[in-house]
């Protein structure tokens, strides 16, 4: 499908939602026959397409977990257009955190790095961020002044639709972060392109970064301030988290680095009133919803109202297995583990010490025999990882009674990810204060060991210390390659973990696959759109 084509049918073919503020989550439920003139012609139904946007990133279609694909190509709804599922693919198969079982199509590629422009997870996760920013710029087009003084929707409701939009600019300059982190540069359109036939052009990696931090710096004071907006949507302090990401990595994307920035608006998140849960593995049970107070924004995830196989479902089921039981789950998909590579981050896999190395489970241990991977197809081999899971803290009953689909919610960002840029920032020569630095860090060890017997004094405190310990906070969040290309280490041989390169030692790979190929699908349907080097 041509991607401008998408801007034609978005409202027409979207599902609306009713959002509830007394619901665990966002509640989404369908409502069928819809025109824009329907969807937006009260302050509720407003509220709903709002909800939709959030639901891009939790669903994959608009009937339940398959039947009816929101993007079309002929992809897979459940494993090719679902963000969580697709974002995890990219950012953790191609690192040490994760490795697959399974040969469907071209999945193996992706810890093997031997990708194409061809492949079709790439053509969906290319997909399904410019589908979610088409959502998006309808929505701000339906949100000025004048469309809702036409409607006759003024007052209070007036005032929180003009508010939202400042939440949609926010995930389209989210969804666009995720388009220059994987591709480098991204299609390109906003509300002023309106609806139309035309070719969209296309962003150059240094002009979309500087384009998602000046939409994030502008929405600032359009935001909700901080930790006062109901949960699972974002405010001031999730604009802040994307900043200090963003600048963490400028280099990555623009060659410059900004680690005062990064360190600035890090410094801000922390100070904002946040705290660390004092149990790690509570972060991603199905109840997670309660730990707000360390989470900036969550995907939230539902097992009645997102069903799907493609958002924290898989994150649970793929890596269960026959221990499906353990992960809160009423089947498991022998699909998932992680290699030596994490393992090797921990000095001891028991979980008693470092109460983050959640890895046992009923039927695999932590043995060196058991860790090494010899054949990928054997889910057997490999270190299991037993991190999210479908069960609550309480011990109460969780959505879906057939434990099919996962109540648990995705984090974006978290506290402990700021003190971990923080402190990196910090001794990039971002400025800052280098004792503040070594607490925060110890406050995260802290809490992993449950007391300070963890914590590191100032001269173990160095840039590889920060590389390893986010691979023991952050495992499988997603986070892992974009690391390890700040750090020159994913294609390079100065670090090798097992199968990467495809090769059961490891081996360095082109630099090329540090960054993905623009899908040759989009290429030939939209001439403006360029390869990336290499392919």
């Amino acid at each position: 499908m041509k991607i401008n084509m998408i801007n034609k049918i978005i409202i027409a073919c979207a599902v609306v939602f009713t959002i509830s503020s007394c619901a665990k989550k966002l509640d989404l439920y369908p409502v069928n026959d819809l025109t824009p003139e329907k969807a937006y012609s009260t302050a509720a139904g407003y509220k709903g397409v709002l909800a939709k946007i959030y639901g891009t990133l939790s669903i994959g279609g608009n009937a339940g977990p398959a039947g009816s694909p929101i993007i079309g190509g002929n992809l897979d709804e459940g494993s090719q257009i679902a963000f969580i599922r697709m974002f995890f693919n990219c950012q953790e198969l191609p690192t040490d955190e994760a490795v697959v079982a399974w040969n469907d199509q071209t999945i193996q590629d992706f810890h093997n790095m031997r990708w194409s422009s061809a492949d079709p997870f790439l053509k969906g996760i290319y997909a399904r961020p410019i589908y979610n920013v088409t959502l998006i710029n309808e929505y701000i087009r339906e949100a000025t002044d004048a469309k809702l003084a036409e409607r006759g929707i003024t007052g209070a409701d007036a005032t929180d639709i003009k508010n939202s939009a400042a939440e949609a600019r926010f995930l389209r300059a989210f969804n666009y972060w995720v388009m220059l982190d994987l591709f480098g540069k991204s299609t390109f359109i906003t509300e002023a392109d309106g609806v139309g036939t035309f070719l969209p052009g296309e962003k150059s990696k240094e002009d979309l970064y500087a384009y998602i931090v000046d939409e994030l710096i502008a929405i600032d004071g359009l935001l909700a301030p901080a930790k006062t907006i109901e949960y699972g949507r974002v405010d001031q302090a999730a604009a802040w988290a994307l900043l200090a990401r963003i600048y963490l990595n400028a280099k990555t994307y623009t060659g410059v680095e900004k680690n005062a920035e990064a360190l600035t608006y890090a410094k801000k998140v922390i100070d904002a009133g946040y705290t660390l849960h004092s149990n790690y593995r509570e972060l991603f049970m199905a109840d997670n919803e309660k730990r707000k107070d360390e989470f900036m924004f969550t995907i939230t995830c539902d097992g009645l109202r997102t069903q799907g196989y493609g958002n924290t479902t898989f994150l649970v089921h793929a890596p269960s297995g026959d221990d499906h039981n353990d992960y809160g789950v009423g089947s498991g998909w022998y699909g998932y583990r992680a290699t030596k590579g994490l393992a090797d981050k921990f000095s001891d896999l028991s979980g008693f010490t470092d109460k983050r190395a959640l890895f046992t489970t009923s039927n695999f241990g932590t043995s060196p025999s058991q860790i090494a991977i010899t054949d990928l197809s054997n889910f057997g081999n490999g270190l299991h990882v037993n991190k999210f899971t479908n069960n609550r803290s309480d011990g109460g009953p969780i959505s879906d009674v057939t434990r099919n689909f996962a109540d648990v919610d995705f984090p974006v960002f978290r506290l402990s990810e700021m003190y971990l840029i923080y402190a990196e920032a910090q001794l990039r020569g971002g400025g800052g204060d280098a004792n503040l630095a070594l607490s925060y860090i110890n406050k995260v060890r802290e809490r992993a060991y449950g007391n300070t017997s963890g914590n590191i004094n100032a001269g173990q405190l160095t840039l590889d210390f920060i590389l390893d310990e986010r691979a023991r906070e952050l495992y499988w969040e997603g986070h892992r390659r974009t690391d390890l290309i700040r750090y020159g280490l994913l294609t390079s041989g100065t670090y090798v973990w097992p199968w990467k390169g495809g090769v059961a030692s490891g081996t360095a790979v082109d630099e090329k696959y540090n960054i993905f190929p623009i899908p040759a699908a989009n290429r030939t349907s939209n001439p403006n759109l360029t390869q990336n080097a290499g392919y």
